[in-house]
């Protein structure tokens, strides 16, 4: 069996994400598995695909707002999204490719997640993204010259323009073994996938 780790593409202005973000360790830490933690801007991936944020999209919007909330009820998950959403991630998204070079991004992630997407906060601005890491118990001043390094700017597009090239189009999106799994209603598959090996 393999030991690679699991790639979990993810934008933070995705509650599905949010939500497998809170399942994925569990399930891969039961394989012994690891998760590397890629979060990229899904909205330069709408460009190539035309798509857009679901809750803007007529006739989906609705049902979308009332699916964020069911499907975090259902799997445990608090969800309450910030009054300005979707917002830009781009500080967040920085702030864990900061937190991979001191083994902490999953922490770095679900820490951010939980007060945008848990807690109602605007997480947009460079400083609210430092006052959260900083309250998770990081280096603030450490977080805020990541978030301005030219080499983790370089690293978040690098990715995302990655994820284009592989036609990684949502969030969450997952790859094992070179099996990609879109969506947080894929997590059942991706741990069948770890516990047999793929069918």
């Amino acid at each position: 069996m393999s030991d690679a780790p699991i790639e979990f593409f993810f934008d933070f202005n995705s509650p599905y994400g949010y939500i497998a973000a809170h399942k994925i360790g569990e399930i891969t830490a039961a394989h012994d598995r690891s998760v590397d933690w890629k979060p990229f801007l899904l909205g330069a991936v709408f460009k190539v695909t035309g798509a857009q944020p679901l809750p803007l999209v007529p006739m989906k919007g609705e049902y979308a707002r009332h699916d964020f909330a069911r499907s975090a009820r259902f799997h445990g998950v608090t969800y309450n999204p910030p009054e300005s959403f979707p917002f830009s991630p781009t500080a967040a998204s920085r702030a864990v490719y900061w937190a991979k070079r001191v083994g902490r991004a999953g922490e770095m992630t679900l820490a951010l997640y939980n007060a945008a997407l848990g807690a109602g906060q605007d997480i947009a601005a460079p400083e609210a993204v430092v006052s959260v890491a900083a309250a998770a118990g990081f280096d603030g001043d450490a977080v805020a010259a990541g978030i301005q390094n030219p080499t983790i700017k370089e690293e978040l597009k690098a990715v995302t323009d990655d994820a284009i090239a592989r036609e990684i189009f949502g969030s969450p999106f997952m790859i094992v073994d070179g099996e990609a799994f879109w969506g947080a209603d894929r997590l059942d598959m991706v741990e069948r996938w770890l516990e047999t090996g793929g069918w």
